[in-house]
């Protein structure tokens, strides 16, 4: 598959990053061991290509490109390979969190589980499709290394990309570990703070930023300058997503807004609720945040009080503060053009977003 497309245009990237996904993934068709049910492949390769924003493998090319690297298919094949770990980790996410559905569609455990369902197996359905699901996460992840390894950059530029993708995952991992101790914590604001920031945050948009510098050989100063606005950023990406769960559009977002509050997920928007509460309040958040069974019903009841406590507002103005911040520090980061153009639409577009 070819695409051709100026290399400063967004969809024209998105569209090259694709294509890149679909010839890897079909050359892991192949080798898929004799014996072994392609229904994981079948899915995999579903849910890879299906939606998605591909907002990290841009964050890595603009990385790259800012830091003086040229346009071409190497960078294009290592920025995709995020979306594989960007995979991973949202169908390990979508197993922590309960959540049904991902981008408009079964999550990968329920599809399984599903399957298990309706062909009558023997054993739960509900583990089957857990379990399904954590291999098709650590598959994705392998492919993800396989995929950056292969780009075609030479052996030194990849190993200085790679020290940072390292420390990514480790992040990553290490962020979900500490969304599980904050949902049995304090559930203060401090604490859902550094979730977001450790889980998603830096993910997001720093680590992706900094990968594709070092790949191009940015000096250690630039690479560490890129935090300044990849971080405030990814906060404020992660905080409009926390936003989006309990009062955006499932048409639009792809993804129920009664998963978050089933869960008893500890987000900044919560901990806010609950420091702004009075006993009232107090009562009916314990009762119905977290609660499995919640209802429409229920949930409207959560929204409110949500609202009411300022909790929603109080969150859409650290999403400004942070933006500001990013913007500022944008402005101050050596980057050659159009890069910073580049990087400029891409906060607006992940500060503004309706999914």
């Amino acid at each position: 598959m070819t695409v051709t497309a100026a290399p400063t245009d967004a969809s024209g990237l998105r569209a090259r990053f694709d294509a890149e996904l679909v010839a890897f993934l079909d050359r892991q068709g192949p080798d898929w061991p004799d014996g072994a049910p392609r229904g994981v492949f079948a899915a995999l390769q579903r849910f890879v290509l299906t939606g998605g924003k591909r907002l990290r493998p841009l964050f890595c090319y603009w990385g790259w490109r800012g830091a003086g690297g040229e346009d071409g298919r190497p960078i294009v094949v290592a920025a995709a390979a995020l979306e594989l770990f960007h995979a991973f980790a949202l169908i390990h996410d979508d197993i922590l969190d309960g959540s049904d559905s991902r981008r408009g569609e079964p999550s990968v455990h329920r599809l399984f589980a599903d399957l298990h369902a309706r062909s009558a197996w023997r054993g739960d359905p509900e583990a089957y499709g857990r379990n399904t699901a954590l291999l098709c996460g650590d598959l994705c992840a392998a492919w993800s290394d396989q995929m950056f390894h292969e780009c075609g950059l030479n052996t030194a530029r990849v190993c200085r990309g790679y020290a940072v993708f390292a420390r990514m995952r480790t992040e990553v991992i290490a962020g979900e570990y500490l969304d599980l101790v904050s949902g049995v914590g304090d559930g203060s604001v401090a604490s859902a703070l550094t979730v977001i920031r450790m889980k998603a945050a830096r993910y997001t948009v720093t680590r992706p930023l900094q990968i594709g510098a070092a790949l191009a050989g940015a000096d250690p100063e630039l690479v560490a300058a890129l935090a300044e606005f990849g971080d405030p950023l990814g906060d404020a990406f992660q905080l409009r997503d926390d936003v989006l769960g309990v009062f955006g559009d499932p048409a639009v977002t792809g993804k129920s807004t009664l998963d978050d509050l089933r869960e008893g997920k500890p987000t900044v928007m919560m901990a806010l609720a609950r420091a702004g509460a009075d006993r009232a309040q107090t009562a009916r958040l314990r009762d119905l945040h977290g609660d499995r069974g919640l209802d429409a019903a229920g949930a409207a009841e959560l929204r409110a009080i949500i609202e009411a406590t300022g909790a929603k507002e109080e969150i859409e103005r650290l999403i400004r503060v942070r933006a500001d911040a990013a913007w500022a520090a944008l402005g101050r980061v050596p980057l050659a053009e159009p890069a910073r153009a580049a990087l400029a639409g891409l906060a607006d577009q992940a500060v503004h977003r309706r999914s």
